[in-house]
């Protein structure tokens, strides 16, 4: 038998790594095959020497993470735990180094999955990012956080944030009301990532003086876009000619990213989605960065994952029947 000691800095400290009612610890025993006993600010460690030298790495990384002020996720702790027995993974620590401040009461967004660790990367070292994959893997939500960091530090004066009316095959003249009204529900998800980054004054007194602007993708032809952070969201329903027109609008001093997936086109068949043909032409173009996704990165529930792995499979052999066939 093996035994380690881990010291800690407070009471304060310690129940966050443990959890509520020490369930990260059980959590921990279980997987690990440890024993783990807590005693005032030291928490000992004891089993076989690999195990304890795994939980003792785990601990370690997960400290990082509690004083980095964030709180230990149930998903985080699954993460580091499989980080410990996939050497691909990349370490807990690692990803929340790269976390994003926020002027919100949540201080700062944190990557929480390889993908979105290098999706961040790609973000402060490149001007223009493209991030494709399926929803839930924090595409519009990252680059939103990282909008808002660059406003905040003043490295730009405004940000900008885009998306195309046209979802589901719906056409804005169908819809009632008149042109705000019309194309607020295809903007309304930019403002629900929006207000989780700032306090909603401070979103609307930036809205009302244009430091903060929220356009359809059309209002952005003819201009130049100079020290701004621009989002185009939804991406894979812009055309060619959209695409084009909006990376072109890229003036000094500016940033772009673009959001979508490639599998949720909603534009009429006989067009082209721009986010496709851009991946066609602009690959080997420097100072750009692709950023693809998986189901692997998804954050949102558990299921969620498991439904886009099926799909994913269902599509696969769809599309080999259909290749199959002809």
């Amino acid at each position: 038998m093996a035994e380690k000691s881990l010291a800690l800095r407070n009471t304060q400290e310690a129940q966050t790594l443990f959890g509520k009612h020490d369930q990260h610890l059980r959590k921990i025993e279980q997987t690990l095959s440890v024993t783990l006993v807590s005693r005032g600010d030291e928490l000992k460690i004891s089993g076989d020497d690999g195990a304890v030298s795994k939980a003792f790495r785990l601990f370690d990384d997960l400290l990082v993470v509690v004083r980095s002020g964030a709180p230990i996720r149930k998903d985080d702790l699954e993460y580091a735990l499989k980080a410990l027995q996939d050497p691909t993974l990349v370490q807990l620590r690692q990803i929340y180094q790269q976390r994003i401040e926020v002027p919100s009461r949540r201080r700062f967004i944190i990557p929480r999955t390889p993908g979105q660790k290098a999706y961040v990367e790609a973000m402060r070292s490149h001007d223009v990012v493209f991030a494709i994959g399926p929803a839930g893997t924090g595409k519009t939500y990252l680059a939103m956080a990282m909008a808002v960091e660059h406003l905040t530090k003043g490295e730009v004066s405004r940000i900008i944030l885009t998306r195309p009316a046209v979802e589901a095959g719906e056409r804005l003249g169908f819809l009632p009301g008149d042109l705000a009204e019309k194309i607020n529900p295809y903007l309304r998800p930019l403002y629900d990532a929006l207000y989780e980054m700032m306090e909603i004054d401070t979103v609307q007194r930036y809205l009302d003086r244009g430091i903060i602007e929220v356009a359809p993708l059309a209002f952005m032809r003819g201009r130049t876009l100079n020290d701004a952070f621009i989002i185009l969201d939804e991406a894979q329903n812009s055309t060619s000619e959209q695409m084009k027109m909006f990376l072109t609008r890229l003036g000094f001093d500016s940033r772009a990213v673009i959001t979508g997936d490639v599998t949720q086109v909603d534009l009429p068949p006989d067009r082209l989605s721009g986010l496709i043909h851009v991946q066609q032409i602009l690959q080997e173009v420097e100072g750009l960065k692709f950023v693809t996704f998986s189901g692997q990165d998804v954050v949102r529930h558990e299921l969620v994952q498991q439904i886009i792995r099926a799909y994913d499979v269902a599509n696969r052999t769809h599309h080999g029947k259909k290749n199959g066939a002809g």
